[in-house]
């Protein structure tokens, strides 16, 4: 991380249409260490603790057609704001919905509907997730998963990568079997340590339908990103089977157990700087790869590597490092799969707002470059999805970078565009409870965004 809060406040905007106030940076040196050891202090329980889910009044904090804080909208921007009046009145959107669109470059909110409203965010929690992983570990951060031996036993100890290939186990076994053979050993037995992590347990607000298709359990080793109940144990097994190949003998089955000091390490795997990892994390909504960045977050900030002490330090990395709103914020995981999450429209455009200030480049450019672009095909925003492809949104493609959410009963879409002055515009829509098709719902939200764009004017 690149700054450490100071205390005086600047104005800045707030859910709801007024300006917020998000707190001066200073920068400079041994600020990675600042931050850790603030998010390691002790914090009493009724700050950690997400305040309950509140739906603020319809239409409260509506911005007043033709100004936003105070100064007076251009041309383009009334008709976009007269335009998303309307539109945000689609049938298809529901009842449950809210809206914010704000303007970096004059720090102000164009437009709110119901933003303070806290609603099911669904996949867009990863913008949170992904925020506080790059300040607290850094873009540069890589994660290690190492191979030790001992009495005869070589254990494969995890290191919270979740992007592991068979290809990168293929070449830990080929450096183990050269120390093997180096040492006159042709057998040995094959262990597997992945007590970085805790046993996994279900997230308040996940249910047993999501493992292991949705979400595997949130383990410390895993190999290829295999859906399976013990991944820990799969990547063992895939282990053992490349030191046979190498023709080395492996005694028994794949078991647990944890290296210790005396172990002697004989080979080491870095995974590619977190800054890819994300990038792939966002592109395409990998929910395991956000929930292994929770516990490895929580880790980077002395806390437990649990849900809930990662969600903690998401609450303190955006609170005291950004100055980000929080207020009606809850989450539970880190993928956004949990039903009991609970984040306003207006706190998930902030976030996004610091990804167009250059001062943040250095620490959050992957969660930028990482969001889909519309049309984007291998995106969760490309035509595969049936994204941006109707009469209404099909002038924006290439024109929007967005994270997408989709849950039963939930559909989100946060981002940015250029509009017609050049200018970054943000905005986050997130419904609840539409009974419309999912599909009819993704368009209507494609169109709120081309409208924004200006395209669809």
């Amino acid at each position: 991380m690149n700054d450490v809060t100071a205390g005086t406040p600047v104005h800045s905007f707030v859910p709801g249409g007024r300006r917020r106030h998000r707190k001066a940076k200073q920068s400079g040196t041994g600020v990675r260490r600042a931050i850790v050891l603030a998010l390691a202090l002790p914090v009493t329980s009724a700050a950690l603790a997400g305040p309950p889910a509140f739906a603020a009044e319809k239409g409260a904090g509506t911005t007043a057609k033709g100004t936003a804080a105070g100064r007076t909208l251009d041309a383009d921007d009334r008709q976009m704001v007269a335009n998303l009046e309307s539109r945000v009145l689609d049938q298809r959107l529901g009842s449950e919905v809210s809206g914010v669109v704000l303007d970096s470059a004059s720090d102000s909110t164009l437009w709110d509907h119901n933003g303070a409203t806290a609603l099911m965010p669904a996949s867009n929690t990863k913008l949170a997730t992904a925020t506080a992983a790059l300040t607290v570990l850094g873009p540069n951060h890589t994660f290690t998963t190492q191979v030790v031996h001992r009495d005869g036993t070589l254990t494969l100890v995890g290191g919270g990568d979740r992007t592991l290939t068979g290809a990168d186990l293929a070449e830990l076994a080929k450096s183990a079997v050269a120390g093997l053979k180096a040492a006159g050993l042709t057998s040995v037995k094959v262990a597997v340590d992945d007590s970085l992590f805790g046993e996994p347990t279900m997230a308040e607000g996940w249910n047993t339908g999501y493992y292991p298709d949705s979400v595997a359990p949130v383990r410390a080793l895993v190999v290829d990103g295999h859906a399976v109940q013990d991944t820990s144990i799969d990547a063992g097994q895939a282990f053992a089977r490349q030191l046979t190949a190498a023709g080395v003998t492996v005694d028994g089955a794949v078991t647990r157990a944890e290296a210790s000091r005396d172990d002697v390490p004989v080979a080491r795997h870095r995974s590619a700087p977190l800054s890819e990892i994300v990038h792939k994390m966002i592109k395409v909504s990998d929910n395991d790869i956000a929930e292994t960045l929770l516990r490895m977050t929580a880790l980077g900030a002395g806390r437990p590597a649990t849900f809930e002490g990662g969600t903690e330090v998401v609450r303190q990395v955006l609170d005291v490092r950004y100055g980000v709103s929080l207020g009606h914020f809850e989450i539970h995981d880190g993928s956004g799969l949990s039903r009991a999450n609970r984040i306003p429209a207006a706190t998930l455009a902030e976030i996004l707002e610091l990804l167009t200030e250059s001062r943040h480049s250095p620490t959050l450019g992957s969660l930028l470059a990482g969001l889909p672009v519309s049309g984007e095909a291998g995106s969760t925003l490309g035509p595969e999805w049936g994204r941006f492809d109707d009469v209404n949104s099909r002038c924006a493609v290439g024109k929007v970078r967005a994270k997408t959410g989709t849950l039963t009963g939930a559909i989100a879409l946060s981002g940015l565009t250029r509009a017609k002055d050049g200018g970054w515009k943000v905005f986050s829509f997130i419904e609840n409870d539409s009974t419309a098709d999912p599909s009819a719902v993704k368009d209507a939200m494609d169109g709120l965004a081309a409208t924004v764009n200006g395209c669809w004017a």
